[in-house]
């Protein structure tokens, strides 16, 4: 067995860009850092048959990247009818406004301050772009306002931060909560087992093929971080860096700032649940 082949989720191998279903292709944004893995994946979907396209998270303001998600739309033979955003973080969100004068096309948004059109997006709202059906699944935790979209006739999930094709997402505390978090996952895990979902078209990283096996592997690893972080406070680690410099001293430290945050949700989480 590879590395590659035991990582949850099954991550595909070769080119993220470009890469995708039947209905989804990528376009990658050039902004790659310990962050954003390789870079923000610009979501395109549509029907095969279809003359309209949806385009899911523009990235940030790039105008090179703006431009090449339009193209690669336009060589299809289609337009950008409708723009949506998985959460406001500005690798995902900050191209919007920029994108959608382009375009022509309205941007729907949980976060009304990241609307432009009078249209936003809720839980349980389907879109019908082209006869294309995406599903509105609330997932926060990453963030207050992230959204995964259900993708039924690809057996796919779009999850924007909240599930990555490598490693494991951020709960940017305090915007973002570990117990809606630990929920969102849930939900997800509910979509792999009940209707079927097998595929994770993530907001950075690879396509994953096992989108129940990367799910499972996310609840494993936060119950997992959780337990040590507890450990760590009992044995005197009172402060988030402190705790951070125990339980994260082998990863790299550019990302402790991000490990941080975790840990001050995950802190939270346990004086809720009067666990400290």
């Amino acid at each position: 067995m590879t590395d590659a082949a035991a990582l949850p989720g099954q991550p595909r191998g070769g080119a993220i860009d470009g890469t995708g279903t039947a209905r989804a292709v990528c376009v990658l944004a050039p902004n790659p850092s310990p962050m954003t893995l390789d870079g923000t994946n610009t979501w395109i979907v549509a029907e095969p048959d279809s003359p309209l396209a949806v385009v899911i998270d523009p990235g940030p303001l790039d105008e090179g990247h703006l431009r090449r998600v339009i193209d690669t739309v336009e060589r299809a033979g289609r337009r950008v009818a409708l723009t949506l955003l998985t959460h406001g973080h500005a690798d995902h969100a900050e191209g919007a406004a920029r994108f959608a004068e382009l375009t022509g096309t309205a941007v729907r948004a949980l976060d009304p301050a990241l609307r432009l059109g009078e249209e936003g997006l809720t839980a349980g709202d389907v879109i019908t772009t082209g006869g294309l059906e995406l599903r509105v699944v609330p997932t926060p935790g990453h963030t207050a306002d992230s959204l995964s979209f259900h993708l039924p006739a690809d057996a796919a999930v779009l999850t924007g931060d909240t599930v990555l094709g490598r490693g494991t997402t951020v709960v940017a505390h305090p915007d973002g909560r570990l117990g809606d978090y630990l929920d969102s996952l849930r939900r997800l895990r509910s979509l792999t087992v009940d209707d079927g979902v097998h595929t994770v078209l993530p907001g950075h990283g690879p396509v994953l093929d096992d989108a129940q096996g990367a799910v499972e592997y996310y609840l494993a690893h936060r119950a997992k971080r959780l337990a040590q972080v507890e450990t760590a406070v009992e044995n005197g680690h009172r402060t988030a860096a402190e705790v951070v410099a125990h339980v994260y001293a082998d990863v790299d430290r550019t990302l402790w700032p991000a490990a941080e945050l975790s840990v001050r949700a995950q802190l939270e989480y346990l004086e809720e649940h009067g666990l400290i």
